[in-house]
This record gives C-alpha cells, structure tokens and sequence, in this order.
C-alpha cells in the first residue's frame, strides 16, 4: 500500500509560498520566508503528538491541563544542506526537539544522491523521525536519507517538504511505503535536468545565495 501524501493547503503556506517562487524575492527574504513555513509545517506535522493531562494551579484555580507527553520524544534530521532552513522554523516550535544531520549531493549527470555526511543523536532508536528537505523532486536523496535512516531502526518516520513532484512521490512510495509525507504543494513534473516544474528554482542555491 502507497504511503499517505499529505497537502497542507493553510492559506498562509500558500501565500508564503507563492512569495517564495517568485524570482525576484531576495535571498534574505527567501531564507526568512523557508524558517516561517517550517514552522506552519511542523504544526500540521506534529498534529498527532500525544498528550497527558498533569494537574496544574492556575492564578484561580487548580485544574488538569493537557501536555506533551515526555516520553514522546522526536529526532528532526535535516538533509543538508537546504533542509537546513526548514529546520531553523521547526525548531522554533519544538526547541526541544534532538537533531540529526545527513549531507547528501546530487550526482549532476545520473541524479543519484551521494553521502558525505552522516550525523545522529546517540538514541535514536527510542525515538520518532521527521526527516526534512524543502524539495521531493526525483525522490533519490529523500530516498538515500530513509534508507540510512532505518539502518538505525527509529520508531517511526515522516516525511517533509516544501514542493514535491509526481515523479519523486512515486519513487518514494516504491521504496518506503509505509513513511508518509507532507508537503505544502505537488507540483506539476520535473524537467531534463532533475527539478521541480513550476517549482522555486534550486532551494539551497536560493537560500544561500549561491549558484
């Protein structure tokens, strides 16, 4: 069975989006724009974070208030390096939040995702994975992450991005199926050199300024 694909439609991700995509937005606009939407994901994301309800004094009254269950702990692994920018967002609402880091690039020619970097929280198997990149676009470097990822045996696993592409959904879904994935928008296809159609253009050259 197809993994869940996710859109979160809240009209403030699409506005901001739509900011984003636009080629004349500046790359400290750009940057600021990714940290905002990470953090509107993360709360669609997390929806499912269970609560425990622990009794607390109000200046009027005591009373039983739901939070976050301790034990519900979360790793967010970036993929470096554009995944960098949704984390700093996801991290402003989870600032307790352990982070992973997995350096991937992508092969030019064959499009194939190769690692130069492979960082994680020594207890990670005891914990729930939300692994991060603004782009699905071929499917190869989020696909590379999980691979690496359930090597270490995680408790759970979702997927985020900003865009993603038919194309790298369907890669994605044929090997992990059961990791589902959000994303704010599924864009139309890919073009001959691997990206995403209309797309944003390539999110770390943008977030960083380079080319």
């Amino acid at each position: 069975m197809a993994a869940e694909v996710t859109i979160i439609d809240h009209p403030f991700v699409q506005h901001k989006l739509t900011l984003m995509r636009q080629a004349d937005t500046s790359t400290a606009k750009f940057r600021q724009l990714l940290k905002e939407v990470g953090m509107l994901l993360a709360y669609e994301v997390t929806r499912d974070l269970p609560l425990k309800y622990e009794p607390i004094k109000t200046p009027l009254a005591p009373m039983m208030a739901p939070m976050l269950a301790p034990e519900k702990k979360m790793v967010v692994v970036s993929i470096m390096r554009a995944g960098q920018g949704l984390l700093d967002g996801i991290l402003e609402l989870m600032p307790s939040a352990r982070v992973g880091h997995i350096g991937l690039y992508r092969e030019p020619t064959t499009h194939v995702a190769i690692e130069y970097y492979f960082k994680l929280p020594h207890d990670v198997e005891q914990r729930d994975i939300l692994v991060v990149d603004p782009m699905l676009a071929t499917g190869n470097s989020a696909v590379a992450a999980v691979d690496r990822l359930k090597e270490v045996g995680p408790m759970s696993m979702k997927f985020l991005c900003l865009l993603a592409a038919p194309e790298g959904i369907k890669h994605f879904h044929e090997q992990h199926p059961d990791v589902p994935i959000y994303t704010a928008a599924i864009d139309e296809c890919l073009d001959e050199q691997g990206y995403i159609l209309p797309g944003l253009g390539d999110a770390g050259d943008r977030l960083y300024g380079t080319k």
